[in-house]
């Protein structure tokens, strides 16, 4: 497995879709992987640290397993199968590990939200990682995330269901 971390959100301007970048630690690949609006919503709270009057499902879900007295041990990123990436929660409870099947858009932003780490299999990012030249002014910072949030806020008061009928 080789470790990631987020590198950015970012919405994909020919499709009007959120993209996230995983870049793997100590290299310079990056998978990238289209996820949903309400997904990069979800992410975005997490990394602008934005709480909410109640917990979203991201937050119920960390603490229903910290409640179970179990722990996320990591955000796996398995494998790709029809243009559709699979994830994997690696939980560890009572000393035993349980492997707890995941779109990869829930696992990281679940992951973010418990400081879990984000992994992404050894054969998965040799197929499908790519060099990408990613400037300084990309790094996330809180501006950057604000101006994330923003474009996220204004691509879901603007889409309309046929926009997905594509």
């Amino acid at each position: 497995m080789v470790e990631v971390v987020l590198r950015a959100v970012r919405v994909d301007v020919g499709s009007s879709t959120p993209l996230l970048l995983l870049e793997e630690v100590g290299g310079d690949r990056v998978l990238p992987i289209f996820i949903g609006a309400p997904e990069a919503t979800a992410i975005a709270y997490a990394l602008q640290h934005i709480e909410t009057p109640r917990p979203m499902s991201h937050d119920l879900l960390g603490n229903v397993i910290t409640a179970l007295g179990a722990r996320l041990f990591a955000a796996e990123i398995t494998h790709l199968v029809d243009n559709t990436f699979f994830a994997n929660l690696r939980l560890l409870t009572d000393g035993r590990e349980v492997l707890v099947s995941a779109r990869p858009s829930d696992a990281v932003a679940l992951a973010l939200r418990v400081g879990a780490p984000l992994l992404v299999s050894d054969e998965l990012m040799n197929d499908e990682g790519q060099v990408l030249e990613v400037g300084d002014d990309e790094v996330d910072t809180e501006e950057s995330e604000a101006a994330l949030l923003a474009e996220l806020r204004d691509f879901l008061n603007n889409v309309r269901p046929e926009d997905f009928d594509q």
